[in-house]
């Protein structure tokens, strides 16, 4: 299970390297993170978009053109519709969401600040964030971007990824591990 998944990875990464560099050189990065917010957004919010780029349904030719009216539709920048484009030809689209968090992380590498991906009970308000950010950013050193989803499943409490770092203070992984003592005891 692992495998494709680092496949995914080391494709979006050579491909997330290749459009940060070039909106480097032309002094796009903020354009590039609004179009990295933009296709977030319609990804999660649209089943059809995700159908678009996952579904092996879809020959190059209808994903290409589709890609291209998005982009066009979306006022993406040249880099990332072009990029798009060349992904939907190669049948590359599958790595989107692979390759907007690579994108994420480059840019964040290069304005010194570090990705947390934080898992919730419930949606975190803009003050719990804050804090959370702060006391990130006094154990990290850099300043912390948070990025939040929810998961009620958790009960309670947060996952937070930094890095290669996890802190997991959610009461499902507490019961987890209470139960795992119950069960060696008995």
């Amino acid at each position: 299970m692992s495998e494709p998944i680092s496949i995914s990875t080391g494709i979006a990464a050579r491909y997330a390297t290749a459009v940060f560099e070039l909106a480097k050189e032309g002094k796009a990065l903020k354009a590039l993170e609004k179009d990295i917010t933009a296709l977030e957004d319609a990804y999660g919010s649209s089943a059809d978009f995700r159908d678009l780029v996952s579904s092996p349904l879809y020959s190059r030719v209808q994903q290409g053109d589709a890609i291209a009216a998005i982009s066009k539709k979306m006022k993406l920048s040249d880099i990332v519709a072009n990029t798009l484009n060349l992904m939907a030809s190669k049948r590359r689209l599958f790595v989107l969401p692979q390759l907007t968090t690579a994108l994420r992380g480059l840019i964040a590498d290069e304005n010194g600040e570090v990705m947390a991906d934080v898992i919730a009970a419930k949606a975190l308000t803009k003050a719990q964030q804050d804090k959370l950010a702060k006391t990130l950013k006094a154990s990290v050193g850099k300043d912390v971007k948070i990025n939040t989803s929810v998961d009620e499943s958790l009960i309670g409490g947060l996952i937070v990824k930094v890095g290669s770092k996890m802190i997991d203070t959610s009461i499902r992984s507490k019961l987890a591990s209470l139960q795992n003592s119950m069960k060696e005891v008995g």
